[in-house]
């Protein structure tokens, strides 16, 4: 019976939240503004991250060591650049830090990644996800190297 209740009130929110009023349903585009979008206008100025190196290759490590590598760039594009979010894949890659604030046509800055290589013996790719106000708006590098067994 709860169940029931609960569900026709968030029913009855949702349909007077879909209503406004006056019946119409369209969104204006001045609301919506996609720079990314198929309509681009290709005179629009937009940051652009050049990376020294995409792939950064750590070499070989013992399990249980973690590695701390920057992934420096530079905004060769023609506005300021603005990371969104840095993200990795696995727990054992963690993004400790980049830019907050916007970082200037020509200006350089850097995205410092930590590599946690506690059982992951072998070779290791992990692939690292930069959310930016950029063209495409993802961009992608890679840690790389190899985790070798601790000698007993």
């Amino acid at each position: 019976m709860k169940n029931l209740l609960f569900s026709i009130a968030c029913l009855s929110i949702f349909m007077m939240g879909c209503n406004d009023g006056n019946g119409d349903q369209t969104i204006s585009s001045d609301i919506i503004r996609n720079p990314h979008s198929a309509g681009d206008n290709k005179d629009e100025k937009l940051p652009e991250m050049t990376f020294e190196e995409e792939r950064i290759d750590f070499g070989s490590v013992i399990d249980g060591e973690k590695v701390v590598r920057l992934f420096e760039f530079e905004n060769t594009g023609d506005a300021d650049l603005l990371i969104f979010n840095v993200t990795a894949a696995c727990g054992c890659t963690v993004p400790n830090s980049w830019p907050k604030t916007p970082v200037k046509p020509g200006e350089k800055g850097s995205i410092e990644i930590e590599f946690d290589s506690t059982d992951r013996v072998g070779q290791v790719t992990k692939k690292i996800t930069i959310s930016a106000n950029t063209n495409p708006a993802t961009v992608y590098v890679a840690l790389a190297g190899l985790v070798n067994e601790a000698n007993e």
